[in-house]
């Protein structure tokens, strides 16, 4: 994995080589989810022609519909189709971007019982076909959110299966995530951490 300012490092970067993506305490507690900053965030992509990033809508199967009135219909009944993948896709520089987004109020950790197996067997797959993928955390209480790469989850992932922790622990994502800036126009402007990273990073 490539690193900001071209260097290449371990797995784990140590927090000292991160700091540069600080958040401006001015916006503390802005009271938006996470998701809804980063739709805006990628309307704000899409708009200014960076990147084609969308949420994924997810497959349902209406069963009952009601029609109260010619002109409307309204959904009495409906499940999911299938298990849906990541909240997230996109493409931006000509890399494939596919990421999950969560959000806790825990100040500790990030239950891994967020995340579910086949979120990760489908994040394996993006990655093994030259996408980038990876999830956005949010510590709510904190007001941090960060990119966590696809690498370090899966150590902790495969770790749990061994008796090892059942959570990604705040420590963990600070030392091996990124901070993800707070910007005016894209309120969680993962596209910069994506280029220091992972584009201008590399070779």
């Amino acid at each position: 994995m490539k690193y900001p300012k071209g260097s290449r490092q371990s797995h784990y970067t140590s927090l000292s080589n991160k700091q540069s993506y600080k958040t401006n305490d001015a916006f503390a507690n802005r009271g938006m989810t996470l998701e809804k900053e980063i739709v805006e965030s990628n309307n704000y992509y899409l708009e200014s022609g960076k990147a084609v990033i969308h949420k994924k809508p997810t497959p349902v199967q209406v069963v009952q519909v009601d029609y109260p009135k010619r002109s409307a219909a309204v959904i009495k009944e409906a499940y999911y189709q299938k298990p849906s993948t990541t909240d997230f896709n996109g493409i931006y520089k000509g890399k494939h971007l596919d990421f999950e987004a969560k959000e806790t109020k825990n100040k500790q950790s990030l239950p891994l019982t967020n995340i579910h197996p086949h979120q990760v067997k489908h994040m394996k797959r993006i990655e093994q076909h030259g996408g980038i993928s990876f999830l956005i955390i949010r510590f709510t209480i904190k007001d941090e959110t960060y990119l966590l790469p696809l690498e370090p989850l899966l150590v902790v992932w495969e770790q749990q299966e061994l008796g090892g922790r059942k959570s990604l622990s705040y420590p963990f994502i600070k030392e091996h995530g990124y901070l993800i800036p707070f910007q005016l126009q894209a309120k969680v402007d993962y596209l910069s951490i994506i280029d220091d990273v992972y584009i201008n990073g590399g070779d």
